[in-house]
């Protein structure tokens, strides 16, 4: 099986955060981890990916997140063209992880069915479940449905051969992580079923849950799939990312880690 080439992207930063935003009842005066924002990419000779697509500058700063790059141009970096896109997998339709979507006008869009009935339905009469939706992409999203642009997926679905998508939910109805082939073995972007290395390590739920139960059970699924080890993991904000993991070139440094490579120094 060829492997992938594997990165991520950080793309905005929100912090400083307390213990008490990073986990449910964690004390609110506790100094914890920011939070970092990113998109990944998966290439190889055959095929590219790009997971999630992050959000815009206006939004980033109406919602009080510090805004870095646009996603969309960063992935150039990566020898990618957003216009040129066929595959991108949406782990879930946060503003952050679903935002410009126009900017990628071939793709397909690789979505769970419960994800896109839970952004459309009656949870979103919820002003506390709806509150991490931006209604512009949601409805962006339907009208690439009716342009046959989404790719529906149910559960686990291996998309090609070395790279699938498995909902996790919790976070959100649909929640899906990926797994990916690379030269260091299954590598799994666990996107928001995990924010934080601390949360899926420590059992610690974000407070940004439609289901804890599930959320708990996703940190079981998640080292399932790695194969019974966190350093094939990677969580969804994690600031720790960038420092354990290498950067491509010198010149990416801070800006993209290669995740296809064994992390330094934590594990």
């Amino acid at each position: 099986m060829q492997p992938f080439e594997l990165f991520a992207v950080r793309y905005a930063h929100n912090g400083p955060r307390t213990l008490g935003q990073n986990t449910i009842g964690g004390d609110p005066h506790e100094t914890h981890s920011s939070l970092d924002f990113y998109v990944w990419v998966a290439k190889r000779a055959d095929r590219a990916f790009l997971i999630d697509t992050g959000m815009g500058e206006e939004t980033a700063r109406r919602r009080g997140d510090q805004f870095l790059r646009v996603p969309a141009d960063a992935i150039g970096l990566l020898g990618l063209d957003a216009a040129r896109l066929d595959d991108v997998i949406l782990t879930h339709l946060h503003y952050d992880h679903a935002g410009r979507l126009d900017r990628y006008p071939q793709a397909r869009f690789h979505l769970q069915d419960s994800e896109m009935a839970y952004a459309t339905g009656r949870c979103m009469c919820s002003r506390l479940l709806r509150r991490g939706y931006e209604v512009d992409d949601v409805v962006h999203i339907v009208r690439c449905v009716h342009m046959d642009r989404v790719v529906f997926h149910d559960q686990s679905v291996e998309i090609t051969s070395g790279l699938s998508v498995h909902r996790i939910g919790g976070h959100t109805g649909g929640q899906q992580a990926v797994r990916v082939w690379t030269e260091r073995g299954w590598v799994v972007l666990a996107s928001d079923a995990s924010h934080l290395y601390f949360n899926m390590e420590q059992g610690a739920p974000f407070p940004s849950a439609y289901r804890v139960d599930e959320m708990m059970e996703g940190f079981r699924a998640l080292h399932r799939l790695a194969e019974g080890s966190w350093d094939h993991v990677i969580p969804g904000h994690d600031p720790l990312v960038m420092e354990v993991y290498p950067a491509p070139s010198k010149e990416l440094d801070g800006i993209v880690a290669r995740l296809d490579r064994p992390p330094k120094g934590r594990f």
